[in-house]
């Protein structure tokens, strides 16, 4: 996985009590939904029809992300917090740094189109295990920076050592278990230091995978192997001496790509133009989705049924979006565009 700065694995380390470990769970709540906006629009700059191998890969990513953000949200539901989801500062600047400043100064993401290289430059540094499979030679780790994976370790061994007493049992009407999104053995109630460390071993097992292999389950891929894939246009396969990406191809069409402007703002489109137009309209769906998040972790968890439903709509405008001009003639079109409005 990527690095972060050893501050924060240093924070959830220093803790006390359950309540110095609202902040921590906050972060971690915000660093699963800023993977969704980069992998969302990859996906839906996609022509349909075209690269549906790679755009379903990149999709089922994109939903076990929003089950990680619910996983990490009922954590901290559990131990008396409250997820803060439609507020000022929780979507990040696109192009810049994820939550927490993983991966250093230099290492920015944006709002970008889908290409083989974005997913190897972002999205695989993103979800690079601490040892990745097949083996190769360790990076040099940066003394003051620490891996996400040591991050949710972190906040694992802490949990155990504050034991079951910071668990509130009258949290549990208030955590997101419901709707069927999500298999019951992956989203389930937390009750405890048990159930919270399983939790967050999904949580790191969705993403890169066991020290020892590259599946989060006998049929499934992590995360980055699947990026993996998807950049060497060939599925994973076991060999004699390890694994390879040597499978059926996972071909790529170029043609298949709407050329979008990376990094769209509201504010560089006129009023009244159709860019500006399906722009706003998009903003204002994003921002209804982050209302209902809010108010789902917040007392009415019934509401996430809802909010996949937002989600959905969302994909739809985003079809639309990707398809138009940023201005008549353009070669490029309009980007989706992440920014926080109150609604």
């Amino acid at each position: 996985m990527i690095r972060l700065h050893r501050n924060y694995v240093r924070a959830v380390r220093q803790a006390r009590a359950a309540q110095d470990l609202f902040g921590p769970l906050q972060n971690a709540i915000e660093l699963e939904h800023s993977t969704i906006p980069p992998y969302f629009t990859a996906t839906a700059s996609l022509v349909a029809g075209k690269n549906e191998a790679i755009a379903g890969l990149i999709r089922a990513i994109t939903m076990q992300e929003m089950l990680h953000m619910c996983i990490a949200s009922n954590i901290l539901i559990a131990i008396g917090g409250q997820p803060q989801i439609n507020r000022p500062g929780f979507v990040p600047e696109y192009p810049g740094p994820l939550p927490m400043h993983i991966g250093g100064p230099d290492f920015t993401v944006g709002i970008e189109a889908f290409s083989r290289d974005l997913v190897k430059q972002v999205f695989m540094q993103i979800e690079e295990p601490e040892q990745p499979i097949p083996v190769r030679e360790k990076a040099e780790i940066e003394p003051e920076y620490e891996t996400i994976g040591a991050f949710y370790r972190a906040l694992q061994a802490k949990i155990v050592e504050l034991g079951d007493g910071i668990f509130e049992p009258s949290s549990l009407p208030r955590q997101v278990v419901q709707g069927n999104w999500f298999p019951p053995d992956q989203l389930f109630a937390i009750t405890g230091a048990d159930s919270a460390v399983r939790a967050i071993d999904i949580i790191v097992l969705q993403g890169e995978g066991s020290s020892s292999s590259p599946y989060e389950s006998p049929d499934v891929l992590a995360h980055f192997y699947r990026f993996g894939e998807i950049h060497a246009g060939r599925a994973l396969v076991k060999t004699a001496d390890g694994y390879a990406y040597a499978g059926a191809p996972i071909p790529f069409d170029d043609n298949g790509v709407y050329p979008l402007r990376p990094n769209c703002k509201l504010a560089q489109f006129t009023p009244g133009t159709q860019a500006h137009t399906r722009l706003a309209q998009f903003i204002y769906s994003y921002n209804s989705l982050l209302n209902a998040l809010h108010t789902c972790f917040n007392g009415q968890p019934g509401r996430l049924d809802a909010a996949i439903g937002l989600m959905y709509s969302l994909r739809i405008e985003a079809v639309a979006l990707v398809q138009t001009p940023v201005a008549p003639g353009s070669a490029q079109n309009v980007g989706p565009s992440f920014e926080y409005m109150q609604t």
